[in-house]
């Protein structure tokens, strides 16, 4: 695979993500940038999810806070708080485990949760698969996978 990376001018990897980006702020997404995807990139998708719920003493379930695909793959960043209306031409949502689109943002019930925001760079625009959750955009994307990169973040209320 192809290095790529993910960055946020909000926090540095492994760092925490700034309360304005949480429940107990704005609940507004973060901003995003990414170097250039490999030759032969034709969309981009984002995963945002934290694997500690509910408790990361006792985690049972991995939590889905934002899915996007087919982002453009000259986009190269997203701004904090991007809404619907200004995602990059093209893009499309999915639906996180509140069952809505869009961004929720950490808001974790007890303990220091990890936060990963995970990019792809696919070999094909994918099909219009409406509101997928996690489950269905992965199973979209098997096989088209050029190279990912992770962004770590960590909040705790």
């Amino acid at each position: 695979m192809s290095a790529l990376t993910l960055t946020s001018p909000a926090f540095a990897n492994t760092a925490d993500i700034p309360a304005i980006y949480t429940c107990d702020g704005h609940d507004s997404s973060p901003p995003l940038a990414w170097t250039a995807p490999p030759a032969g990139t034709r969309s981009l998708a984002l995963i945002v999810e934290d694997p500690d719920a509910p408790d990361p003493a006792a985690p049972q379930r991995v939590w889905v806070h934002w899915v996007l695909y087919n982002l453009p793959p000259s986009a190269g960043s997203l701004p904090a708080g991007v809404h619907v209306d200004s995602l990059p031409p093209g893009t499309q949502q999915g639906l996180n485990d509140w069952k809505r689109t869009g961004y929720g943002g950490p808001c974790p019930p007890i303990g220091r949760h990890r936060y990963f925001f995970r990019l792809y760079a696919l070999d094909k625009l994918l099909p219009d698969l409406g509101h997928p959750d996690k489950q269905r955009l992965v199973q979209a994307m098997q096989g088209h996978v050029l190279a990912q990169a992770e962004l770590l973040g960590f909040y705790q209320r």
